[in-house]
C-alpha cells in the first residue's frame, strides 16, 4: 500500500503549558523550537525527525490534524486521484503549509466525519541534532512501524471502515469485542499500514473527541515502569499497567490536558507475512483496569 506510517499528529489545545508538560515533562519527549509564535505553536521530537506531534493554541481541545507518510511523489499522485475517485475533496498543500510541516509536498483532505489527514512525503531528518529526552527515557519506537497509533472514534463503524480500508489502503488486524454490559459487546477494529499491529483502530463510540487516545511505544520495559510511577504520583493514570490481547502490547493509559488518553506502551508484536485476522474477547489478557485518578 502507498500510505506508509502514521508520521505526525498535531492538536488544538486550550492550555499549552500544561501540554508541555504532558508531553515533555510526563513522557520524555523533546520539545524544539517552533518557526511560528511558540505562545502559538510547540513542536515535539521522538526521534531522528525534526518533529513529531504539534500542539497549537485553539480553544478546539482536540485533534487537529493526522499525517500519513507515502513514499515518493507517485505514492502521493497516486494517492490523490485515489481519494478523488472515491467523491473526497483532496487539496493541494500550499508553500507556506509545506514549509510548516517541514516536508517536500503533501495533500490535505477529511475522513468521512470530519478529521483533517494530511499524506506527505519528504518529512524533515536532523541526524545532527541528536534527540535527548527530558526524561531520560530510552527512546520511541518509531523508524518504519511510524510514531505509534490513534483510536478513532466515529458515529458509524462501517462507513470509516470502508473509508480507511477501500480509500485510504489499510489492512485489517483483528476485532475486538469491548464488553459493555450483560450480552452486550462493542467490536473495535484495528488496521495496519506497516507490521506495527495496528496503527489505525476504529471505535463506534460517542465522544466530544475525535479520538480515544493516542499511543506511544517506549524501547524499554523501565521506560514504561518509570512514567507509570511518575504518572501516577501524579494522579493521571486512567488505568493500571496491562497487557492487551492483540498486540500484546504492556502499557497503562493516562489523561492529556485534553480530555484525550495517551497511552504509552512496550514490547508490541508485529505483523508478518503470516498473519490471519482474528477474533478477540477481551480488550487486555491483565491489567489495564480503572485508576480512582480524578
Amino acid at each position: 500500500m502507498a500510505i506508509k506510517n502514521l508520521g505526525y499528529l498535531g492538536f488544538g489545545v486550550k492550555d499549552m503549558a500544561a501540554w508541555r508538560q504532558c508531553l515533555s515533562g510526563n513522557f520524555g519527549l523533546m520539545e524544539v523550537a517552533a518557526a511560528k509564535d511558540p505562545h502559538e505553536t510547540a513542536l515535539f521530537r521522538m526521534d531522528c525527525r525534526a518533529w513529531r506531534i504539534a500542539v497549537h493554541h485553539n480553544p478546539e481541545d482536540d485533534l487537529a490534524y493526522v499525517g500519513y507518510e507515502v513514499g515518493n511523489a507517485q505514492d502521493l499522485a497516486t494517492m490523490a486521484e485515489q481519494i478523488r475517485q472515491a467523491g473526497v475533496v483532496v487539496t493541494q498543500g500550499d508553500a507556506m503549509l509545506i514549509q510548516q510541516r517541514g516536508v517536500v509536498d503533501m495533500i490535505s483532505f477529511s475522513d468521512p466525519f470530519g478529521l483533517t489527514i494530511e499524506l506527505y512525503y519528504g518529512a524533515t531528518d536532523v541526524f545532527d541534532q541528536p534527540f535527548v529526552s527530558s526524561t531520560g527515557i530510552s527512546g520511541f519506537l518509531t523508524g518504519n512501524q511510524g510514531m505509534g497509533h490513534i483510536v478513532r472514534c466515529v458515529p458509524d463503524a462501517a462507513k470509516a471502515l470502508d473509508f480507511y480500508t477501500q480509500v485510504m489502503g489499510f489492512k485489517m488486524s483483528d476485532i475486538v469485542d469491548l464488553t459493555l454490559g450483560p450480552d452486550m459487546k462493542l467490536p473495535l477494529y484495528f488496521l495496519h499500514c506497516n507490521e506495527r499491529q495496528h496503527t489505525l483502530a476504529i471505535a463506534a463510540i460517542p465522544s466530544p473527541k475525535k479520538i480515544h487516545h493516542f499511543m506511544l511505544e517506549a524501547l524499554s520495559m523501565d521506560d514504561v515502569g518509570f512514567a507509570y510511577d511518575r504518572l501516577s504520583a501524579a494522579n493521571l493514570t486512567t488505568t493500571t499497567l496491562g497487557k492487551h490481547t492483540n498486540d500484546h502490547m504492556f502499557s497503562f493509559y493516562s489523561r492529556t490536558p485534553s480530555g484525550i488518553e495517551l497511552e504509552f506502551g512496550w514490547g508490541a508484536r508485529i505483523i508478518d507475512a503470516n498473519w490471519s485476522v482474528t477474533r478477540h474477547n477481551n480488550v487486555s489478557i491483565w491489567g489495564h483496569k480503572p485508576t480512582n485518578s480524578d
